[in-house]
Parts: C-alpha cells; sequence; structure tokens
C-alpha cells in the first residue's frame, strides 16, 4: 500500500530533522525569495563565490578528470574574455551543442559572466527540428562539441546568424589543456579561449539577477520545440530552495548527474544545488543502469539526480549485495512513481527523497521540503487545482465563464497564477506564451499559468503528480509533442492522416508514444520499415513512435474534430479487424506485427521497453 495522505502527524514527525537544518533553511529561503532585479547575484557571482570560499576543493568530477573551483572560475574567466573579444555583449544568445562533459558547464557560467544567456540545445535533436530550435533564439555563436558534428553539419547551412565567424568546435577531450584540431567552417574555441587570461571579466554593462542567463528547450504542448528563457533568479531559487531548504548541501557533498544538462533538472536544480553547498557535480555522458552503482562507488556520491524512470530502470537490475555498499543518502528530481517509492528507499537505503515539480517555462514550482513519501511537497506560490475536459488540457468553466475547482483529493488541472512575484517568463515566441496564459479564470482580469498537468491534493497542502494530458505526454524522462511527431509524419509522403498521441504499457513511466495513420491511397502496399527509417532520421529516438496503428480510416466528429480519447483507449489492441497494430521491440531496428502472443508478453512487462 502507498501513502496517499498527509496528515499533521506526518508534518509533526519530521519536525526535529526540519529544526537541525534550520539555519540551512533560512539562509536558502533568503535566496529563495529574493526580489530586486538589480541585485548582483547571477550565477556569474555564484561561481566566484565558490572559487573563493572553496577553491581548492572539486567543483566538476568527470571520467579521471577533477576540477577545483577555482580551476573552474578560471576557466569560466577566460571564455568569458573570448565572447568579449568576439563583440558579445550583455542580452546576446548563443547555442550550445555539447553532450555532459566539465565544456559544457565551462560555457554556461563564461558566458553568464558577460551576460550572454546559452541556449541548451538538445542534443537527440537533428535535421528539421534542430534547425527550428536553434533559428528559434538567434544566436550570434553556436558551440558544437566534437561528438555533434556531424548532426550540425546537417543544418549548417540554413543556421541564421550574424557573426562573421559564427561555428565554435571544441575537441572531444579535456581542452581546458589539450585543443585539438577544429574541422573547416569551424573556429577552435579552446585554443582561441586559451589565449585569455583567467582574471575575472569586467563588462561595462553587467547582468543582473532578472537576465535571461540559459534558454530550454520544451515541446510545450503543440507544434515544433520552444525556447523558455530563464534568468539568473531561477539559479538563485534552486541554490535556496533546493540547495540549502531541501539537501542541506555540504562542501563535502557530490552529486552524481547522469541526466542530461540540457535540461532543467540537471542544469538548474542538480547544478544549482551543488553551487549552494560548495560541493562537486560528478558527470556521465549518459545514464547506464549498469554502470550506475560502481559511478557512486567511484565518486563516492552523497546525493543523485533523478527522474522517475531512472529509478525503475535501476530497480529492474538483479539485487545485489551491493545495493546498499555506498554513501548515497539523498537524491533530487522528479517522476518517482508512489507504486516503486518505498521500495526503491528500502533496497538502496536512501534516506532523503527531494521530489519536485516544475516546469522549465513555468512560473510554479512544489518541492517535498518533509522529505514524505509519495508527493511533490508544497509550494508558496499560488495554485489552483481545476476541473478539466478529459483527454485535453482545456478547463472546464461554469455558465459564467469561471473555472471550478476540484473537491480535495480529486485530481485536477494544475495552474499556477501569474502575479508580480511569480511572474511567467514563457518563450521567446509570443503566440506560444499566450496559449499558456488562461485569462478570467475567477475574476476578470486575472491571469494563470496553465501547466497541462493534472496533480491531487493529498492533505496539509500536499500534492501528488497524477498525469500529463492534452498534446504532450512523457516518455523516456522527455515531453513529445504530439503536433510535432504529426508533423514530421506528414511531411514522409506515405499517410493521408496520422494522429498522435500517448498509451501507457504495463510496469513504465510515462506513455508511449503512438501513431495511428492512413497510408497514401496510391496502389502501392504501405512499407511500415520506410516510415521508422524516415522517422529515425527526423526524430530523437524518445519521440519516435513506439506503436504504429494502420487503418483506412480515422474516426471523427461531426465537426471534423478527432475522437482522440477512443483512439487513445483502444492502445496496442489488436482486435480491430482490417487494422495491423506494429510494435517498435527493444533491441530492433524497425518494425515487428503484433501477435496476440506479442501482446500479451507486452502486457505481463516479459517485454521490457
Amino acid at each position: 500500500m502507498t501513502q496517499d495522505n498527509v496528515s499533521p502527524r506526518d508534518i509533526a514527525r519530521r519536525l526535529p530533522g526540519i529544526l537541525r537544518r534550520f539555519p540551512a533553511i533560512a539562509k536558502g529561503y533568503y535566496y529563495y525569495s529574493v526580489k530586486n532585479e538589480n541585485k548582483d547575484l547571477t550565477l556569474g557571482t555564484l561561481v566566484d563565490r565558490n572559487a573563493e570560499k572553496y577553491g581548492h576543493r572539486p567543483a566538476i568530477l568527470f571520467e579521471d578528470r577533477s576540477i577545483s573551483w577555482q580551476e573552474f572560475n578560471g576557466w569560466a574567466n577566460r571564455i568569458a574574455g573570448f565572447l568579449k573579444t568576439e563583440s558579445l555583449t550583455r542580452g546576446d544568445t548563443i547555442a550550445v551543442f555539447l553532450e555532459n562533459r566539465p565544456e559544457l558547464l565551462a560555457v554556461v557560467a563564461g558566458a553568464a559572466k558577460v551576460g550572454v544567456a546559452c541556449a541548451m540545445l538538445n542534443t537527440s535533436q537533428k535535421g528539421r527540428v534542430l534547425e527550428h530550435s536553434i533559428n528559434l533564439v538567434s544566436p550570434k555563436m553556436v558551440v558544437v562539441g566534437e561528438e555533434l558534428v556531424e548532426a550540425f553539419d546537417g543544418v549548417k547551412a540554413d543556421i541564421r546568424t550574424s557573426h562573421p565567424n559564427p561555428f565554435l568546435f571544441l575537441a572531444d577531450t579535456n581542452t581546458m589543456n589539450i585543443f585539438g584540431d577544429a574541422p573547416e567552417g569551424y573556429v577552435n574555441m579552446a585554443a582561441k579561449v586559451g589565449a585569455h587570461r583567467s582574471t575575472a571579466p569586467k563588462p561595462a554593462d553587467p547582468p543582473t539577477m532578472g537576465d535571461t542567463a540559459i534558454y530550454l528547450f520544451t515541446s510545450g504542448t503543440t507544434g515544433l520545440p520552444k525556447a523558455a528563457p530563464g534568468s539568473h533568479r531561477k539559479f538563485m531559487k534552486a541554490y535556496g530552495g533546493f540547495g540549502m531548504m531541501s539537501l542541506d548541501m555540504k562542501p563535502d557533498d557530490v552529486l552524481y548527474c547522469t541526466l542530461p544538462l540540457y535540461h532543467g533538472t540537471a542544469l538548474l536544480v542538480c547544478w544549482g544545488s551543488v553551487m549552494a553547498g560548495g560541493s562537486a557535480i560528478a558527470l556521465r555522458r549518459k545514464f547506464s543502469a549498469s554502470a550506475f552503482w560502481d559511478d557512486v562507488r567511484y565518486f563516492q556520491a552523497t546525493t543523485f539526480g533523478y527522474v522517475g524512470e531512472l529509478c525503475r530502470y535501476l530497480l529492474n537490475q538483479p539485487p545485489s549485495e551491493q545495493d546498499r555498499n555506498h554513501n548515497l543518502n539523498k537524491m533530487i528530481g522528479n517522476g518517482l512513481r508512489p507504486s516503486i517509492w518505498k521500495e526503491f528507499k528500502d533496497r538502496f537505503g536512501i534516506d532523503t527523497v527531494a521530489e519536485l515539480y516544475a516546469s522549465s517555462e513555468g512560473n510554479i514550482g512544489f518541492s517535498n521540503f518533509f522529505n514524505l513519501d509519495n508527493t511533490v511537497g508544497f509550494s508558496t506560490a499560488p495554485y489552483k487545482l481545476v476541473k478539466f475536459h478529459d483527454g485535453t488540457r482545456d478547463p472546464v468553466r461554469d455558465e459564467n465563464g469561471f473555472m471550478q475547482e476540484v473537491e480535495k483529493g480529486e485530481p485536477g488541472l494544475l495552474i499556477g497564477e501569474i502575479t508580480k512575484k511569480w511572474s511567467f517568463e514563457g518563450y521567446t515566441q509570443k503566440d506560444a506564451t499566450e496559449k499558456s496564459i488562461l485569462r478570467n479564470a475567477f475574476k476578470k482580469g486575472d491571469q494563470w499559468f496553465n501547466t497541462g498537468d493534472v496533480l491531487k491534493e493529498i492533505g496539509c497542502g500536499h500534492l501528488q503528480f497524477v498525469d500529463r494530458m492534452g498534446d504532450t505526454f512523457r516518455w523516456k524522462g522527455e515531453n513529445v509533442s504530439t503536433t510535432e511527431v504529426e508533423n514530421i509524419i506528414d511531411g514522409s509522403n506515405m499517410v493521408e492522416e496520422a494522429i498522435v498521441y500517448g498509451v501507457e504499457i504495463p510496469g513504465t513511466n510515462g506513455k508511449a508514444g503512438m501513431v495511428t495513420l492512413v497510408p497514401h491511397a496510391n496502389g502501392q502496399e504501405f512499407d511500415v520499415n520506410r516510415l521508422f527509417r524516415y522517422l529515425n532520421e527526423n526524430l530523437p529516438p524518445y519521440a519516435i513512435p513506439v506503436f504504429v496503428r494502420v487503418t483506412g480510416a480515422i474516426e471523427k466528429t461531426g465537426t471534423f474534430k478527432y475522437r482522440k480519447v477512443d483512439i487513445q483507449k483502444a492502445g496496442y489492441s489488436i482486435d480491430k479487424p482490417g487494422e495491423e497494430v506494429y510494435a517498435w521491440l527493444p533491441g530492433s531496428d524497425g518494425y515487428t506485427r503484433l501477435t496476440p502472443e506479442l501482446v500479451g508478453q507486452i502486457d505481463s512487462g516479459d517485454v521490457r521497453f
């Protein structure tokens, strides 16, 4: 049985621990709630402070490298100096296309020192989606890692930039000391940076807390990726709220991060928490369930960053006598399901689960401050849970046009009130920002951010995540836009109609992508694996539909809208006459037609996605 309620007694039991952490909580709350937009608190000044206070302690651990705070700060200063000489100033943007390695954090910190924002490109993107993401932010320059040159070369000719030498190359090595050779058409960034001094830059127009520090890309609710600006203030909130108040990070803490640094959970939450303690972040390029605990022991990690899927993958590993042979005692992230929460803590001996709820672009966040089970915690931001239309992210309005709150304990669409204190930074595209704002919700003139997520209250102001609604679903720790995938499929010239949605697979987190499609009636037999090859060339792996239903027609309403809820309920069942259903099975390089036996194996969990 999972705990589905929080009582005053549960809160009281946690008070002794809260009192022990009170100094960190009080300090953290200051940074979390600091208001002055012009205050000299930015990502760059946080790095400066740690270099002064913890100079010789490790800031980054990666493979066999250890970089101290002093070394990291000097490196960031050299990058800042280089950007200044390239005439980049406060308000400019560069795009960053690097896998998880120290160079990525150094570029972000260096750019922040001179007020240049970094657009964190998803390393799984390619083709049209990658081109779209880069051009959204109009970067002056693009930093490309050697490991991603091939993908970037595919869109390089279509990137719009005003800089005379816009494409920067970083070799896939320790570029603090080894510069490597840049391919034709690229500037060797490491060699240029190496010519600069390690002293702090002194920009004529220094950044402030309200300036944009990063752009994070999200599928949002419709269409291609959107760029959500993240201010230095968001780093302050993570620094104080997560690093101090939730985790009480110390200089001897090490946070192991396998989540991609183009995600807010890794870059803002994990790195922000690390900076709060003068701690170290231990990086791995990509998550590996089999290597996870060996890495934790090697880096002597005390904390790790997670998404729910990561935890399930670890639980699926065979039990071992080494399961508790580590120093991990706390974890921070989102999406840990109640069904595995206690099992995970008990098996691996984790004391603190700092579960949180937030979004890259949103104005509202929740944190499991009291370390209770099965909850995203509570929020000091103004919010409501409202009734919504089934299968959509649209709130229900009454006869007066106002929204209706759900009863306590009932699932509701989470909306956060937009105020001066709880501002909504939105997207770079004004129309996309507008679509996420709900107006006149409870009174004339009010404004609310629509999260598109369904949660429920379980007592004492604590919420529990239920589902992601509407035109976005979550798979493999990523948000997938159904409209984006539909647009890509339409571009294949193989289908007349296609509708994409998420379906549940027993024993997995999130929802797997599925498409129901009508092939072109051109007299040729539909080649489902020709479609797979096309999708593989144009979509990241997590966005490629796991299931394909091939049909002769898709039912619509009288107003020509798809009956998406009915289609979704059918899932990957194969009982509809005249229809074929295919699955991208784990380890395969194409689609396999489903049989009753295969459906049974998927339903029973014998096939693990």
